[in-house]
């Protein structure tokens, strides 16, 4: 059994930092630019707020984190599995980069006129303005909890925690990821029926 020399560390341990650092670049970012093309830092009313449970709600993607941001966490799990698969000799590091480009390149795509204006007419999120700033990295953030969590665990822990995931948030909101990407690439109306059957009785109508 061979161990690996002083060296060998110093340099594993250059790379994490360099590539930690590229992440928090990552995030300034894609902050700056949501920050530019309108966005707003805390959500049209500007008040902070840790959680806001209710996806019906105008505050739903406002705050630092609500129901969604459990499908960020599905998210996290599934680019580590499909980096893993297609880079495997790639350092997780490296590997973190990427997927956190891919999760701010999907935040800046979400908050898109292109994006928001399909959510609202496809999805139950009709009233949909787009996420906040702070929402907006929360939601990398989680994906990078996600990440972290499948890079320490075995695959059919990822995959029992995807299903979890999954399962858990269709029966407590009527939404997860995979319904999430059904209507918004093709959109079935009974589909939107029954998600908003689950819906306050004055938005169900």
């Amino acid at each position: 059994m061979s161990f690996p020399d002083s060296a060998t560390k110093t340099a594993d341990s250059n790379s994490w930092r360099l590539d930690l650092l590229l992440v928090a670049a990552i995030f300034t970012i894609a902050g700056t630019i949501e920050f530019l093309v309108g966005s707003l830092p805390l959500g049209p009313d500007g008040k902070f707020g840790w959680w806001d449970g209710d996806i019906w709600s105008s505050e739903t993607s406002q705050r630092f984190a609500d129901p969604y941001s459990f499908s960020h966490l599905t998210h996290g799990i599934l680019f580590f599995l499909f980096l893993r698969y297609v880079a495997p000799r790639l350092p997780l590091s490296k590997r973190l980069v990427i997927a956190v480009l891919m999760a701010a390149g999907w935040e800046l795509l979400e908050n898109s006129p292109l994006i928001i204006h399909r959510y609202r007419a496809t999805t139950i999120s009709m009233g949909y303005n787009g996420d906040s700033i702070l929402n907006s990295m929360s939601d990398i953030f989680m994906m990078c909890l996600g990440f972290a969590f499948a890079s320490q665990v075995r695959l059919r822990v990822c995959v029992a925690a995807i299903l979890l995931l999954e399962i858990g948030c269709l029966y407590w909101m009527h939404d997860n990821l995979t319904l999430n990407i059904i209507m918004l690439l093709h959109p079935v109306e009974a589909i939107k029926q029954w998600q908003m059957s689950g819906a306050p009785t004055g938005l169900a109508h």
